[in-house]
């Protein structure tokens, strides 16, 4: 309990609360690292900004979760080979040697997720850069197939509080330990006090014009880590999907199609992947990107032919959205590169501890050495459920300690018209041409001088208000920043981090 001291300097605050770990974010991971320090018979907090069930990465994740099946050693190349063998083997290990437990403990014993089947056995699929068929699906919906029951078990446990639409805004950090983070809602912010705080806040889609993310993806819990001192890496690896519509309203064609056989098609009718790799449309996913984005220049459009395979058997999800938007998917999908996920991120070991004290990320805002320059198709949601069990398992049993917290400024959240949007704009446009598929050398500098001085202007109005929004706008300008660095100190193009001869672009 707090002290009369701690109570007197958290009176400005009309309520604080108190728990044994706090996790913010609701994805596959963060729920996970709930369960995981739940079951040690912690009291655990869940607090998200989304509003369910659609806020998460992980509801929209579409092909599948990934097992080693009966051969580990060969999921483990699999990922390797994928990251052009810059991936932390004793990581991969960890994710591989755990996965069919994990698989089996959670989602089929715990959650009964309704995996696809085929006779008596599960209906592995296969996608690019797998040597093998090895994916557990849900139609192309797996993502909503586990994360709905994931939500349900746990509002139903009676260690576990979800909190909706709740942002943090801040870590609470004291002598180099992280005590949990100010929390807001419904336009009041108050400090939640953990013994251990667990970040698993998703991706980066927000800094960028065309992203497979949920709108809400700002970078949140790198930008928090790193500004109260945490370690990141490996920020310059950011994977680009290559199979997402192109028109209004996109949405991503999962890599399970193209795992069944369908091709990509040029604007002449020309199928052009095997020119580009051995393993054509299988091919990892940096190289397919980068091939539909070089053919979509070059002819003026890129389609998925699905006509050689069951498409309205197999995908009826995939139907349904090409449908909707009035897409004739018999005569191919019009396909292009679009943000996908971020394989680096806050630093962290097996456990997912981050290099400050109590402090732990999961899923893809965590960087674990499992995706070094490139992730392996379906290793995302199996990460998310791996680490985030062994970071919750080993943040239990810490009790919270009241300490000051951060200083609470003007609650107005008035900002000048527009100030958020434009901002936003002008951030996703120097991200999208200097930092984005393909980078060039000379205009990585420019990068960082533009968000630079973006990110001043955004400080000077963080240093005076409080608002979601605003704080939002600071996290994907602190991110944006990481990214821009890190991809200039990387002299090596290699996985996603494309470096090609420069051009010169416009401020």
């Amino acid at each position: 309990m707090a002290t009369q001291d701690t109570a007197t300097e958290l009176e400005d605050y009309d309520d604080y609360r108190e728990t044994d770990v706090l996790v913010v974010g609701s994805g596959i991971a963060g729920l996970a690292a709930a369960l995981g320090a739940a079951r040690e018979g912690s009291d655990v907090t869940v607090a998200t900004k989304a509003t369910r069930p659609e806020g998460a990465s992980s509801w929209w994740a579409q092909g599948g979760i990934a097992v080693s099946r009966d051969d580990p050693e060969q999921f483990k190349r699999d990922i390797l080979t994928a990251s052009a063998d810059t991936a932390d083997p004793a990581a991969v290990d960890v994710l591989v040697d755990e996965a069919n437990d994990a698989v089996r403990d959670v989602l089929v014993d715990t959650l009964d997720v309704d995996f696809d089947t085929n006779g008596d056995d599960y209906d592995f699929g296969r996608e690019a850069a797998h040597d093998e068929a090895r994916i557990m699906h849900v139609d192309a919906a797996t993502g909503k197939a586990i994360h709905v029951p994931f939500l349900n078990y746990l509002d139903d446990h009676d260690g576990v509080t979800v909190r909706d639409d709740t942002a943090a805004m801040d870590l609470i950090t004291h002598e180099g330990r992280v005590h949990g983070a100010l929390l807001e809602h419904d336009g009041e912010v108050a400090p939640t006090f953990a013994g251990a705080t667990i970040l698993a806040t998703g991706g980066i889609g927000d800094l960028y014009p065309r992203s497979t993310n949920p709108d809400g993806s700002t970078g949140d819990g790198i930008a928090m880590a790193a500004l109260a001192g945490a370690d990141v890496e490996d920020m310059e690896y950011i994977q680009f999907h290559p199979t997402v519509y192109t028109g209004e309203d996109p949405f991503l064609v999962s890599e399970a199609v193209r795992g069944e056989g369908a091709h990509l098609l040029n604007a002449e009718g020309e199928r052009f992947m095997p020119d580009y790799h051995p393993d054509a449309e299988l091919a990892p996913r940096d190289v397919v990107a980068r091939a539909v984005q070089k053919e979509h220049e070059a002819t003026g459009e890129v389609v998925l032919d699905v006509s050689g395979i069951d498409f309205a058997g197999d995908f009826p999800g995939l139907v349904e959205k090409c449908e909707s938007r009035g897409v004739d998917w018999e005569r191919g999908i019009p396909v292009g590169p679009a943000e996908h996920f971020l394989c680096g991120g806050v630093a962290v070991d097996d456990r997912g501890r981050a290099s400050l004290d109590r402090l732990y990320a999961v899923g893809e805002c965590s960087r674990t050495g499992v995706h070094g320059a490139n992730r392996l198709a379906s290793t995302s949601l199996l990460e998310g459920l791996v680490w985030g069990l062994r970071a919750g398992d080993d943040a239990a049993g810490r009790e919270a300690e009241i300490v000051e917290a951060p200083e609470l400024l003007d609650r107005d959240p008035a900002l000048p018209d527009n100030f958020a949007s434009e901002k936003f704009v002008r951030l996703r446009r120097v991200m999208d041409e200097y930092v984005g598929l393909r980078r060039h050398p000379d205009d990585l500098g420019r990068a960082q001088a533009v968000l630079r001085r973006l990110k001043g202007e955004v400080d000077a109005y963080v240093r005076t208000r409080t608002s979601r929004s605003l704080y939002e706008l600071r996290n994907a300008s602190v991110t944006a920043l990481l990214v821009a660095r890190a991809a200039t100190e990387n002299t090596e193009s290699i996985g996603t981090h494309n470096l090609v001869e420069s051009e010169a672009s416009a401020d």
